[in-house]
């Protein structure tokens, strides 16, 4: 892999979505006064009770400049908010604009405020110069492919066993130690490990203290009747913090909320302590597509695994975001790219790509491959490959060879991964 390189935002330009009154459900930013009016409709939307801390520290972490709602009359129908961050891609880290808290009144539904909202979102990102690419976790897997957005990560539900798990004589937990630690001294260890890990990660975010504190928030009623989170810290020898994990415990369950290592030493001491932790039976874990743990067992059918989408990406725009990310082999394509949503992605774009240097530029010469932006963002992270896309018939070979070329290059070392699985960009 490359070295990591910083794509940086547009930051003279405000990200503050501009009004639409003249539509039959007005769009606007929200004042910051307006909060509990908008946090009410996403929970009434999503089937829940409004009460403070409903949706966590949201409020701490929302941009009120950056959160649309849609207006019937002096009332909150529908609303979006994005979160800036920076995403870790193929060789490199790039702004992203986290998409989040989508919702729609059930009285509004079908009069087009969605849509209507998803395309002012991505106009505005377009025409101010903002973040190339936009992401989100989908409630439902059937609703963005229409904006554009296609899944480009997935993620591993673990259940295991603990009964018949055990480690392979050659693994290494190494000569760390694991100290449960409290919240306030376990912080500053656990800020450390986590962005070593998510600068070479591809799908990992940057963590700023708001998303720290969203992500340890940890109410009562957000528990669901298991324990309090606790905080478990690997240390080498030296004193040298190497890994973490966030967990708690329900019933004869232990749910490993999140688990993040800078060694494979520390990686397998951390799994040997949740395998060896008695009163439990069962353990269960969001983790990468290539988690590595069942490669530890003695059994690898101790841990069965569901797999689901976990990011969807949209590129905002075709030309800046794929120069954003870097490319392990070299690449001289022309992709013709559909976009009826954000038509000035449209037309021919030739890309090439050799080490550190890559260009994306309009050209009228011959395609070699054609594809949606949907098909781009799918392949963006390195994750599916357009040789499979192809084989669905969602990519067009139109130049022999040019297929497996461009799908060894958009291809990444690992499957890419987001830690806080459905709570991007909260977290």
């Amino acid at each position: 892999m490359n070295a990591p390189h910083t794509n940086a935002p547009h930051t003279d330009i405000p990200h503050t979505i501009a009004s639409h009154t003249n539509a039959p459900h007005p769009l606007r930013t929200i004042e910051a006064h307006e909060f509990d009016a908008w946090a009410r409709m996403v929970t009434t939307t999503y089937g829940q009770d409004w009460r403070e801390g409903a949706l966590r520290s949201a409020r701490s972490v929302i941009e009120p400049a950056r959160t649309l709602a849609a207006y019937d009359g002096r009332d909150i129908v529908g609303g979006a908010s994005v979160y800036g961050r920076v995403l870790t891609v193929p060789g490199a880290r790039t702004p992203v604009a986290g998409v989040t808290l989508v919702a729609v009144l059930p009285t509004h539904r079908r009069r087009g405020i969605l849509t209507t909202m998803m395309r002012q979102q991505l106009t505005e990102l377009h025409e101010s110069g903002g973040e190339a690419i936009a992401a989100l976790n989908a409630a439902e897997a059937t609703i963005y492919g229409r904006f554009g957005y296609a899944a480009a990560s997935h993620l591993a539900r673990i259940r295991g066993d603990k009964r018949d798990m055990a480690l392979r004589a050659d693994a290494d937990p190494g000569p760390g130690t694991l100290r449960l630690l409290d919240a306030d001294r376990a912080r500053p260890l656990l800020e450390k490990i986590h962005d070593t890990v998510r600068l070479r990660t591809v799908g990992w975010v940057d963590r700023a203290e708001k998303y720290w504190d969203a992500r340890l928030h940890d109410p009562e009623h957000a528990r669901h009747g298991a324990t309090a989170l606790r905080f478990a810290v690997h240390s080498e020898p030296g004193g040298e913090a190497t890994g973490y994990a966030l967990y708690r415990s329900g019933g004869r369950t232990v749910q490993i909320v999140e688990l993040v290592a800078t060694t494979r030493q520390s990686y397998a001491s951390l799994w040997r302590y949740f395998i060896d932790l008695d009163a439990h039976d069962h353990l269960t874990y969001e983790g990468a597509v290539d988690e590595p743990l069942p490669h530890l067992l003695r059994n690898p059918r101790a841990v069965r695994t569901t797999v689901v989408d976990n990011l969807w990406v949209r590129l905002v725009d075709v030309g800046r975001a794929l120069t954003a990310r870097r490319y392990p082999a070299g690449l001289d394509v022309v992709l013709e790219v559909e976009d009826t949503f954000c038509p000035w992605n449209t037309g021919r774009h030739h890309l090439r790509a050799e080490g550190e240097t890559v260009t994306c530029e309009r050209t009228r010469a011959r395609a070699d491959l054609r594809l949606s932006v949907a098909e781009l963002g799918a392949a963006y992270l390195g994750g599916p490959t357009l040789a499979a896309l192809a084989a669905a018939g969602r990519v067009q070979e139109l130049r022999p060879g040019a297929l497996a070329a461009a799908s060894r290059a958009f291809r990444g070392e690992r499957e890419p991964f987001h830690v806080s699985g459905g709570a991007f960009p909260a977290f």
